[in-house]
């Protein structure tokens, strides 16, 4: 990974990790998880719009031969994934959502075994292994108090998952499209679904507090548009695994942003899930891929 690479990719990271702790002050503060999601996209759908007509920018149509993946990859990475998020956030602390989220290179890893064919060795099986019993720690120290923390680890583990897909398809399209292009596809594709979620708008809006209309306006200025924007630049310049292993410090600087800003620390039993998923995690990257194909071949 190059320093371009590794700065972009950092910055994203920095910046995502902060939308766990803004999606739970929007959510305290008086919106509604469908009206939070959908703020978050009009504002980073308008962003966009606002560029493709700035003077002198060249902005070219989607070949029509690309038209279905990026319709699905929009629905699957964008609507399924921030929709899965926001909804688990109501139950389940911003920290450990991040952690969930950050077992998502687990799922990419089954993704390249069935889809990819990419042949994995002992270690990775044992990495597999090891991420999931993570997972399953994690559950555990979030469970047990009602029914709506399993649907809410549910929910966030959909996003995971959601995520995965978006990361392993799209890095082909970056040689046809440019970072903003194909994050400006993907964001308008990914809205339009969130419009099921407009009906109360405009009361949610009245109601919220100041701090959570700050936080809506954040998340889709920085996490939404420039964070997709930045990462898929990041991962243009360097190799896909390289990047993606920049994921695995989100977790970290969610909890201690969390910690600063909501006064809420995960439980001892998730933050152990947490380092056992994520141990899994560097375990198949690192040592557990005997015959790797790389993602260039996906078409």
């Amino acid at each position: 990974m190059n320093t371009k690479a590794f700065i972009l990719a950092l910055i994203t990271v920095i910046i995502w990790s902060s939308s766990f702790v803004t999606i739970r002050v929007g959510l305290q503060g008086g919106y509604s998880p469908g009206h939070l999601i959908l703020i978050r996209y009009l504002i980073a759908s308008g962003m966009f719009i606002f560029y493709v007509f700035w003077p002198g920018v060249k902005f070219q149509l989607p070949k029509k031969g690309d038209l279905l993946r990026i319709v699905l990859l929009g629905w699957i990475g964008i609507s399924i994934y921030h929709i899965g998020v926001t909804f688990g956030e109501k139950t389940v602390s911003a920290g450990t959502a991040s952690m969930l989220i950050g077992s998502g290179p687990i799922f990419t890893a089954l993704l390249a075994v069935f889809i990819l064919k990419e042949k994995l060795g002992k270690w990775g099986w044992i990495g597999l292994s090891a991420g999931f019993i993570g997972i399953a720690v994690i559950t555990l120290g979030t469970t047990g108090q009602s029914i709506d923390i399993t649907k809410g680890v549910f929910y966030v583990l959909t996003a995971a998952l959601a995520m995965s897909i978006l990361f392993v398809y799209q890095k082909p399209m970056l040689k046809r499209y440019s970072s903003i292009e194909l994050t400006a596809y993907f964001t308008w594709a990914g809205t339009l679904p969130l419009l099921i979620f407009f009906p109360g708008l405009l009361q949610n809006l009245q109601q919220a507090t100041n701090e959570a209309h700050l936080s809506a306006i954040y998340s889709g200025i920085f996490p939404t548009a420039v964070g997709y924007v930045t990462w898929a630049i990041a991962m243009s310049e360097g190799k896909a695994s390289s990047v993606s292993s920049m994921l695995y410090i989100e977790p970290v600087v969610a909890i201690l942003l969390a910690w600063a800003w909501l006064d809420e620390w995960p439980s001892t039993i998730s933050i152990i899930g947490g380092i056992i998923a994520i141990s899994g995690v560097i375990v198949v990257n690192m040592k557990g891929k005997k015959q790797k194909i790389p993602l260039d071949e996906v078409a």
